[in-house]
């Protein structure tokens, strides 16, 4: 078996056998044979030939299976886990985590950072004083065992195979083809060791997944990956055609991300939350239906119990968490510069790009272009209307987190860019689109 036969094999639309697909995962972790501009030509062929379900399991298991595997049965018979693909404003996991451990279920979260125009849960976490997310993989079991929730980073020696193709994929752009995307995502959620995955899977502009046909079959990909891998998934397929919730940088969604857990969060928001925490709930077996789900997950918000879990979770892991109280403790901006609408007469939200909503947190150095850039925690943008808002002249739009007064002004202009009006009334859009499970 030779590399170079199976790049001919997929680009003539053949189907590899599981031994093919461990072969070259194998020849991916060779450090003598391995040979990018090969892996490179057979990732090219995957994304014109696709994968069917077979092959795209058997890469799937074949990169979990490249390095170090979790063993979470230590902790209880059920460890559940979350993933989002990704999108503007997706603050998700910091509401999502302490709910689900406040109900009594172990949530395992190993999470990464941003690169390009979407912000990482690691890097939102790090806007709190002290917070270490550079957890040991003992560590991190140990916490989630004792307190029922851990969010860490993913080390080099989980699927590091799956690291490799990653890095070449975003050069190479192969980054968006649906086989590859699953296995690589689901890869490292079966090496995380949960035994139930829920999946948020983003679409629209701010999004991989730029349409919703594309988007739901991605989740019933994962889905039926998860299935034949005896990892039971549940997917919602989400809107992000506009940023989720109002806030889109590091302090800032950490703070929204607070309030949400308080019980003041944005609308959107909250539905994403519980819709989630709901599949999560009746999979672990711990309400008969989504219905009763919600009312428990509800009562945990209202009564504290999430908030105070999130607490817990921040000085397990180093941080300050006076945060819960005082937002000034984070990083701040030097300039808060409120954007209104001009005009004189009444208009309606009709379009929110969150891609340039985010590329404006960009251009003030909330995220990176290249792995290992700084970022600037205190800046970023605060909606204060989205998609079907009612605006009167000189009503506030957003208001923007900046470093100074120049840098606000360009980031105004930039920000008008992404939004469109109408002067007539715009349903609001529904975040859920889709649930696969």
């Amino acid at each position: 078996m030779a590399m170079v036969d199976l790049i001919s094999k997929k680009r003539q639309g053949k189907v590899h056998s599981k031994e093919e697909v461990q072969f070259i995962v194998d020849f991916v972790m060779n450090k003598e044979t391995y040979r990018d501009y090969q892996l490179a030509a057979w990732l090219m062929a995957v994304c014109w030939q696709g994968l069917n379900m077979d092959e795209t399991a058997y890469l799937t298991d074949a990169l979990a299976r490249s390095g170090q595997m979790l063993d979470l049965s230590a902790i209880g018979s059920i460890v559940g886990d979350k993933h989002s693909t990704g999108g503007v404003g997706d603050k998700t996991t910091l509401v999502f985590v302490p709910m689900l451990a406040a109900a009594g279920i172990p949530m395992a979260k190993l999470s990464g950072r941003g690169l390009g125009h979407t912000g990482g849960t690691l890097d939102k976490l790090e806007a709190i004083p002290g917070f270490n997310v550079n957890l040991s993989m003992e560590q991190f079991i140990a916490q989630v065992r004792d307190i029922g929730a851990a969010i860490g980073g993913q080390t080099a020696d989980l699927a590091p195979a799956d690291g490799i193709l990653y890095a070449l994929r975003d050069v190479t752009a192969t980054v968006e083809s649906v086989p590859l995307v699953a296995a690589s995502v689901m890869s490292k959620k079966i090496v995380s060791g949960a035994n139930f995955i829920i999946l948020d899977v983003k679409c629209g502009r701010g999004a991989l997944m730029e349409n919703e046909e594309r988007a739901i079959v991605l989740a019933t990909t994962m889905a039926e990956v998860g299935k034949r891998l005896k990892r039971p998934v549940s997917a919602v397929v989400t809107d992000m055609e506009q940023p989720l919730g109002n806030a889109v940088g590091h302090t800032v969604e950490v703070i929204e991300a607070i309030e949400t857990l308080k019980g003041n969060g944005p609308e959107d928001l909250q539905e994403l939350c519980y819709s989630l925490g709901a599949l999560a709930v009746v999979a672990a077996g711990k309400a008969p239906d989504e219905e009763q789900a919600r009312k428990l997950l509800k009562e945990i918000i209202t009564s504290g119990k999430a908030l105070a879990k999130f607490k817990e979770l921040i000085e397990r892991q180093g941080g300050n968490s006076k945060v819960i109280e005082d937002y000034t403790l984070m990083p701040q901006s030097k300039v808060k510069h409120v954007v209104k609408l001009s005009g004189s007469k009444t208009q309606w939200i009709a379009g929110l790009d969150g891609k340039l909503v985010a590329a404006v947190c960009q251009f003030m150095g909330a995220s990176r272009t290249k792995k290992g850039d700084p970022i600037n925690m205190a800046v970023g943008v605060v909606m204060a209307a989205k998609i079907g808002s009612k605006l009167n002249p000189g009503d506030t739009i957003a208001t923007i987190h900046a470093d100074s007064q120049e840098q606000a002004a360009q980031a105004e202009t930039k920000l008008r860019e992404a939004i469109t009006f109408s002067d007539s009334a715009v349903e609001k859009p529904t975040v859920i689109k889709a649930r696969i499970s």
